[in-house]
């Protein structure tokens, strides 16, 4: 059993790190199958980033830590594309009446996320409704682009991916986290983008400075021009850009599904020789499930 009041003041801990469909084999796992999910623990506060298939098996490490105390928790959804949702329905704490579950993301094509929720949860797809969970459950359709969660400040930023998809930005006493789980460069965008130059350089702008920045590198150079629009990034861009911003730490995140450890790895090594090419300081890896990481840490 983990001993919370013993943990670092904030860290992440990835649970799942795949992009569009989960990825069980023997070829996937050293870097893990489940699909995207991150467990932050900052000020007090637990925060999850996405609910793809990585969070039930955070929901189980959860039930076990708390033993049966109440827990208060944020998850913050990206988009509702299935693999940053589906996971959700087999999330322990939910069942648990006295738990409190937060549920914060952007209502899309006017679908609220409730009801997003909902659908998936409907007798066609799967035995239990949304409404039947014991846990005190509240979702929030956001409207602004900062809010706070306790004392962790919130950033909001619209990534270029098909549908309604936020990537955050977590500012917190310890250092900073931005989570862009599904992101295409503004410069090839996936629908008419007239100012391509000025978004990107806000976005280049959000994330600058950042300790910790999880980005989609879903493809390379050679496999992004048949993907292109697609609402991915190509690892090459994502390494330049995170060095442009000046990234203290760059996860590359959102792993293709035919993409093996070795492939992955791959990744990984080009991302590091454009940045020493560069002469930049920037640690580079691959999301890996199981993997915590320490802000404020020197390594």
């Amino acid at each position: 059993m983990r001993d919370s009041e013993n943990l670092p003041n904030c860290r992440l801990k990835f649970w799942g790190v795949r992009g569009s469909i989960p990825t069980p084999g023997p070829s996937t796992a050293f870097i893990g199958g489940n699909t995207s999910c991150v467990e932050v623990r900052a000020d007090g506060e637990i925060i999850i980033l996405d609910s793809g298939t990585g969070i039930r098996l955070l929901g189980k490490s959860l039930m076990e830590e708390f033993q049966g105390r109440p827990i208060h928790l944020t998850i913050l959804i990206s988009h509702t594309h299935w693999d940053h949702i589906q996971g959700f329905p087999f999330f322990a704490p939910a069942y648990q009446k006295q738990n409190r579950l937060r549920i914060i993301g952007a209502e899309d094509s006017g679908y609220r996320l409730a009801s997003t929720l909902e659908a998936q949860m409907h007798s066609s797809y799967f035995p239990i409704a949304l409404e039947q969970l014991s846990g005190n459950l509240q979702v929030e359709d956001l409207h602004k682009e900062t809010f706070s969660i306790g004392p962790v400040q919130v950033k909001a930023f619209r990534c270029n991916h098909p549908g309604m998809t936020l990537g955050y930005r977590l500012n917190t006493s310890a250092g900073s986290i931005a989570y862009f789980p599904d992101n295409e460069s503004f410069q090839t965008p996936h629908q008419s983008e007239p100012f391509p130059e000025v978004r990107e350089a806000a976005f280049l702008e959000f994330i600058r400075d950042v300790d910790i920045l999880l980005l989609d590198a879903q493809y390379d150079k050679t496999e992004f021009p048949a993907h292109q629009g697609w609402g991915h990034g190509c690892v090459e861009e994502v390494a330049q850009l995170a060095i442009q911003a000046n990234v203290r730490k760059l996860f590359l995140f959102h792993h293709d599904p035919d993409h093996d450890d070795s492939r992955i790895a791959s990744f990984v090594e080009t991302a590091k020789q454009i940045a020493c090419e560069a002469g930049s300081p920037i640690v580079i890896e691959a999301a890996r499930e199981g993997v915590e990481v320490v802000l404020g840490a020197t390594t």
